[in-house]
Formats: structure tokens, C-alpha cells, sequence
């Protein structure tokens, strides 16, 4: 069961660990891209290239899909990113109920986006997590983990790549010692969330100082991207660096150097940042470089007024 890019790796492993999937369960086809054109889950993709059953239910809350969810008498569930709440129907269908991959080191960053909070809040270590599914948000009992470091410049797009390859092997480990592990209860005295992001989140408040601003570029990718307004438009940073700059007593958000290929803007606590790639409104995304040989903006200007 799963939905995203990031279901694929764990359920690969699974078809070339020799396992039998029973089926595929995934979110129906959305609208996407400017075109608006239906578009399949990339599990679902996967799953039809390997000749494998796929189940798109709009939704699952009901005695028709449970009952119909049990009848492929499976051993166990594998739930990657499904993007549904389980209902209990579910959980206790097969022997060894619903074995979750969740991208954290649990009961740390429980919810729908782990990775993107793990890097804007600056955590210098994460990892994968199998769990042994329950009727609560990520509350199930621990079955294994893996750690893994977050480099300094790792974008939240490039971690849950890393992780999903992380999750793929551990969920084979998981399920070829499934009789021997003992699961673990969650403290839950050390509980974090990572809820779900809104488009808002993505707004720079230029007051933060820069490392923040900096880790929230990174952490914000591929949704809901790191915006602010300007004069010309609403402008998307993709990537910047953190700087020092106690010369300046301007208000944040004001733009400092817009030249000689440099693009600096002042934050909060006497600090700034480097925008090293920018994407202005309607244009695809390019170096600040080449952003500054095509655009009005200059020192003094303000961004996010």
C-alpha cells in the first residue's frame, strides 16, 4: 500500500527479495501538471509493469473494501506513504496486520511529513523506522530503525530519496526476521509531529535570521517552496546561504546587492542570505546570475511587504 515515488524502492525490494505481492493498493489517478491530465500514482506505475493487481478505492471506510481488502489472504501489509488512515478492519486483516515504513526515527516526527520538518528544524540525524501498525497516528509498536546523518545542504527532495532507499532494505530485513523481532513500545514522552504543510508555511519571513530562512529553503522542497513577494512578482528561492552582515541596519527583507552576480538580502538578529538559484513568477528556475542579467531588482529594494 502506497501512493508517492517513495512507495516504489520498498516495494521493488520486496518483488526482487522474491516475496509474492498479493496486490497493489494506491490513491486513484489525480489531475496534474498545467495540463491537468490524469495522472497514475508512480506505485501504481511499478505495480503494472510488474504484472501485479492494483486497487484505487476513492475510499476505504466501508465493509465492501475491507471485506474485499481481507480476501487476498496475505501474510502481512507493507504501508508506504498510502496517504489513508487505516481502519481497524484493515489492521487485523492478515497474521502480521500492517508493517508502516515511516521516514523518522519514531516516536520523533510522527505525520504526514517528517522529512520536510527534520530539515527545517535543523536535526542533524534521522533515519527509517518499521512499525507494526495501530488505530493512532504513527503510535505502533517499533519493529526495527535506521539511522542516517542529514548533510548541511540536503534539500527535503533529495532526503526522502535517500530515506526511501533506507526504508526499501529495512523493510525486507523487517519482514525475513518478522518471528523474531520484538517489538518495541513508543516513549511517548519523547513524541514529536510533522504536520501535514500548507502553502502559507512556505512564506519567508524575512525577521527570521538567515540560518532558519536557509534550513526552511531546503526543508520546503518540492512543496510548498520557499516564496516571498517583491516588487517584480512573487519571487521562489531554491537555494541560498546563510551570512553574517552586522553592517547593516535595514529592515529585513530589504535587498542589499543585486550585482556583480551577487544577490543578498538582510534577516533578522543582524544576519542575511546568498540567494544562489531563484525562480521569478511565470519563468522557469535559474542561477542568481542569470536572474540578475534580466531583472529590475536592485538594492534597496523590499521583498515580502
Amino acid at each position: 500500500m502506497g501512493t508517492p515515488a517513495a512507495a516504489v524502492p520498498s516495494l521493488a525490494a520486496l518483488v526482487e527479495a522474491g516475496h509474492e505481492i498479493a496486490a497493489v493498493w494506491t490513491q486513484p489517478d489525480r489531475k496534474a501538471g498545467r495540463g491537468k491530465r490524469l495522472t497514475a500514482p508512480p506505485v501504481k506505475v511499478y505495480a503494472e509493469e510488474k504484472g501485479i493487481p492494483v486497487y484505487q478505492p476513492p475510499k476505504i471506510k466501508n465493509e465492501e473494501t475491507a471485506r474485499e481488502f481481507a480476501a487476498h489472504d496475505a501474510d502481512a501489509a507493507v504501508v508506504v506513504a498510502y496517504g489513508k488512515i487505516l481502519p481497524r478492519a484493515f489492521l487485523e486483516a492478515y497474521p502480521h496486520g500492517c508493517i508502516n515504513v515511516h521516514f523518522s526515527l519514531l516516536p520523533r516526527y510522527r505525520g504526514a511529513a517528517p522529512v520536510n520538518w527534520a530539515v527545517v528544524n535543523g536535526e542533524e540525524m534521522t533515519g527509517v523506522t518499521t512499525m507494526k501498525m495501530d488505530e493512532g497516528l504513527d503510535t505502533g509498536d517499533i519493529l526495527l530503525q535506521k539511522k542516517t546523518p542529514i548533510a548541511d545542504d540536503e534539500t527535503a527532495d533529495h532526503l526522502t530519496g535517500r530515506l526511501a532507499h533506507l526504508g526499501a532494505g529495512l523493510i525486507v530485513e523487517t519482514l525475513s526476521r518478522i518471528d523474531k523481532i520484538k517489538p518495541l513500545k513508543q516513549e511517548e514522552s519523547k513524541a514529536s509531529y510533522a504536520p501535514l504543510m500548507k502553502k502559507e508555511d512556505g512564506r519567508i519571513d524575512w525577521f527570521s535570521d538567515a540560518a532558519d530562512i536557509e534550513r526552511r529553503v531546503r526543508g520546503f522542497q518540492p512543496f510548498p517552496r520557499s516564496y516571498t513577494s517583491s516588487p517584480y512578482g512573487r519571487l521562489t528561492i531554491w537555494k541560498c546561504r546563510p551570512v553574517v552582515d552586522h553592517t547593516s541596519k535595514v529592515e529585513p527583507g530589504t535587498v542589499l546587492k543585486a550585482e556583480e552576480g551577487k544577490l543578498a538580502v538582510a534577516c533578522g538578529e543582524g544576519t542575511a542570505v546568498l540567494i544562489e538559484e531563484i525562480q521569478q513568477e511565470g519563468k522557469r528556475k535559474m542561477s542568481v546570475e542569470e536572474f540578475l542579467n534580466g531583472a529590475a531588482i536592485k538594492a534597496g529594494d523590499v521583498l515580502g511587504r
